[in-house]
């Protein structure tokens, strides 16, 4: 691999962690390139719209990965979850971050800025680069039955 696309997105409650976490990414060496969707400093777009658009760059191809940040982290994995082919979760301990990518393939990570500090974001997003989908870690079989019922949806 030569590095995760990553798209980074935020609500007006997530935009100071946005920015932090946009200069930790873009540090990374593990990280090749970051698109940011917004908000600006002076934003007040419906998270929603912003966690969309994310989720889509992520469904085709655009990003591999997205990095959305709201007040809890919840309305953002929910939104993203809605654009066909995203697994986004919420996690705020190391223990869920891993879980997410190593046994559901999760592409998609949210955080909470009115739920966890600053330090521990940076942490778990720092964990979460190094982490790629280990089909031993849990029954590949649950995975691609999440896929399959992606796919019949849209059928």
């Amino acid at each position: 691999m030569t590095g995760w696309k990553i798209v980074i997105g935020a609500d007006d409650a997530g935009y100071e962690y946005k920015e932090i976490l946009r200069g930790l990414l873009e540090a990374d060496p593990r990280v090749a390139r970051v698109v940011d969707v917004g908000v600006d400093a002076d934003g007040h777009t419906p998270y929603p719209r912003v966690a969309a658009e994310a989720a889509s760059m992520v469904a085709d191809g655009r990003t591999d990965r997205a990095l959305l940040v709201c007040g809890t982290g919840l309305g953002m994995a929910i939104a993203a979850n809605k654009v066909r082919g995203v697994r986004a979760v919420t996690a705020h301990d190391a223990y869920s971050v891993a879980r997410s990518v190593l046994s559901n393939n999760a592409q998609v990570l949210a955080l909470g800025a009115r739920v966890i500090g600053p330090e521990l974001a940076k942490t778990l997003v720092d964990e979460w680069l190094g982490l790629t989908f280990d089909p031993r870690s849990a029954s590949s079989a649950k995975v691609e039955l999440i896929d399959q019922m992606d796919a019949e949806e849209s059928a």
